[in-house]
């Protein structure tokens, strides 16, 4: 019998959201983080969420694969609840992929194994399946010739690019970025983002952290201004961008545009 929990409801018809959070609130100790957070993300959409350090961006990311445990509120994952204790978490948590601002390589690992190694345990594939698919993503990601470096051997926008083929690697439903080019010297940006975006055209659904605001109007959907905890605005990126109506964000988008 299929547990109540991994079947996912919706209307005749209707599209179920990617990603749904429903009242979301995470406490550290007395500290309210995420203060009733609505936030959606549909199938095949690039959704970036922007605002201040502090904001609470990273902490709803996280929240979404439940690497931090929401206090309160529903986490919708193509319509499965998963707060729900009965839920299998590793078997949604597969269709989620997620870079980090931090590349979390094995060092001791050339790239080739940094590839295959989650994908023998996770997915038991065979090596030479398991290799076949790691190359493909290394080709997308214009890294084929670095497949028996180790990452101390590469830049720190290779290393990032090779965590995204990574990730890509476990055939994931949708891709959560936390900061991806935070740590990457300037002329190294450049080159994560025409990934990401080369993924948005392929119509990955992505959920985007981010400070780049010409990624941001160039490739999301829709726009998220978060601070202090809540959603201030959203709304396209035309709209968030260049006519903010809240004060909060425009003030923001004044500091960093």
């Amino acid at each position: 019998m299929t547990s109540t929990s991994m079947t996912p409801t919706a209307e005749p018809g209707a599209t179920v959201p990617a990603i749904d959070v429903r009242g979301l609130h995470k406490y550290f100790g007395e500290n309210e983080v995420l203060k009733g957070i609505d936030f959606s993300v549909n199938p095949g959409q690039v959704v970036c969420v922007i605002g201040p350090s502090g904001s609470g961006k990273s902490t709803l990311l996280r929240c979404v694969n439940r690497l931090e445990e929401p206090t309160s509120g529903e986490i919708l994952i193509e319509g499965i609840d998963i707060c729900d204790p009965e839920v299998d978490l590793d078997k949604v948590r597969s269709r989620i992929g997620m870079v980090f601002q931090q590349f979390n390589l094995f060092p001791h690992l050339s790239v080739m194994k940094n590839l295959t190694l989650a994908q023998r345990s996770v997915h038991g594939r065979s090596r030479s399946e398991a290799v076949e698919v790691a190359r493909r993503n290394l080709a997308k990601v214009g890294l084929d010739h670095k497949e028996d470096a180790y990452p101390a051997h590469l830049s720190g926008g290779q290393q990032q690019r090779v965590a995204i083929a990574r990730a890509l690697s476990m055939d994931p439903d949708m891709m959560l970025f936390d900061e991806p080019t935070s740590a990457l010297d300037p002329e190294l940006v450049g080159d994560v983002l025409g990934v990401m975006q080369e993924l948005a055209q392929e119509g990955m659904t992505m959920m985007v952290v981010t400070h780049e605001m010409g990624f941001a109007r160039e490739v999301g959907d829709k726009v998220v201004f978060m601070d202090g905890g809540v959603v201030v605005e959203e709304g396209m990126p035309e709209e968030v961008l260049d006519d903010p109506q809240h004060e909060r964000t425009q003030a923001f988008l004044s500091k960093v545009l």
